[in-house]
């Protein structure tokens, strides 16, 4: 199981992005999932998350600004972003919160993912 984001690019302030992570191979189930961002230098922190049943939290620094929704039919978590701000710049990895289908045998095991990250520049 992976999971792939991309839609990070480079956007001048007051602008918009949307990143998109997808999880790639069988599973059990999908609960939480989230995005994070690491700025240089800076602690990787909880951007927004998102239940499986649609419920919301965000970051004060972002509430407002950005919204995250999810597609449950396609395994997909979206990270709408507007009135971006050069403070926003930073790599944003998608997480999530899961029990992979390894076939014929495989255990039920709850375990965090991580995509690859994507990287999210605001300048002028």
């Amino acid at each position: 199981v992976q999971l792939q984001a991309s839609g990070g690019g480079l956007v001048q302030p007051g602008g918009s992005l949307r990143v998109s992570c997808v999880v790639v191979g069988s599973i059990f189930s999908l609960n939480n999932m989230g995005w994070y961002r690491q700025a240089p230098g800076k602690q990787r922190e909880l951007v927004a998350a998102i239940t499986s049943g649609g419920h919301t939290n965000y970051a004060d620094s972002v509430r407002g600004r950005f919204t995250i929704s999810r597609d449950n039919a396609k395994n997909t978590v979206y990270l709408q972003m507007n009135m971006l701000k050069p403070e926003d710049t930073a790599v944003y990895y998608c997480n999530a919160n899961l029990a992979p289908d390894y076939g014929p045998g495989s255990k039920y095991k709850v375990s965090d993912y991580w995509g690859q990250g994507t990287q999210v520049t605001v300048s002028s």
